[in-house]
């Protein structure tokens, strides 16, 4: 036999075989991806309004976008406005860049740029800020660990680790608490 023959057909088993080894290479790859799980329902620009177990509102959410996860039914919001009432109906304000919803709504944690208002029209106006905030809107309960500062007229409290009662409107701080007092002359 002639040697240019030898070398075609070594030369098309390999072709051969290199095409195969890559084509086993390549369905290998897919086969150990794990898939993106896409949500099951997605909400654009919306409000939606929870009850709780007396039929009464429970709180008011209105965001531009929010997904829910399949796997969990957790929900995931863009720049969330929670309203949460207060026991005369008036609602506390509650925003925040993103925001997370538990399956059965018990639990919503709030992330990036927390600010909170009470009610308008409170004989005591407040907001606070945080970075991170996490809500029970069944309990009457926010709280966060991480630093909070309150501006009501007249004064401006700061600390570290915060506790609310939205029904009580008590709320107590964990550490590094610091109180200034603001005359309204300097405002």
């Amino acid at each position: 036999m002639n040697w240019r023959l030898w070398l075609g057909v070594a030369l098309l088993v390999a072709a051969l075989f290199s095409g195969w080894s890559a084509w086993k290479h390549r369905s290998g790859n897919a086969a150990a991806e794990t898939p993106r799980l896409r949500p099951d329902y997605v909400m654009r620009d919306f409000e939606m309004i929870s009850l709780d177990d007396r039929g009464q509102e429970a709180m008011t959410l209105k965001a531009p976008l929010m997904q829910r996860s399949p796997t969990d039914q957790t929900y995931t919001i863009t720049t969330p406005l929670f309203l949460l009432p207060d026991p005369k109906g008036q609602p506390w304000e509650l925003r925040a860049q993103t925001g997370w919803v538990s399956a059965k709504g018990e639990e919503l944690r709030l992330r990036g740029g927390v600010v909170g208002n009470s009610p308008a029209g409170s004989q005591t106006p407040t907001e606070f800020k945080t970075t991170h905030l996490n809500a029970f809107p069944s309990r009457n309960r926010i709280a966060t660990d991480a630093a909070v500062t309150i501006v009501q007229p007249g004064s401006i409290l700061s600390g570290t680790g915060f506790e609310a009662d939205t029904k009580t409107k008590q709320y107590s701080f964990k550490s590094q608490v610091r109180s200034r007092y603001v005359p309204q002359s300097a405002r």
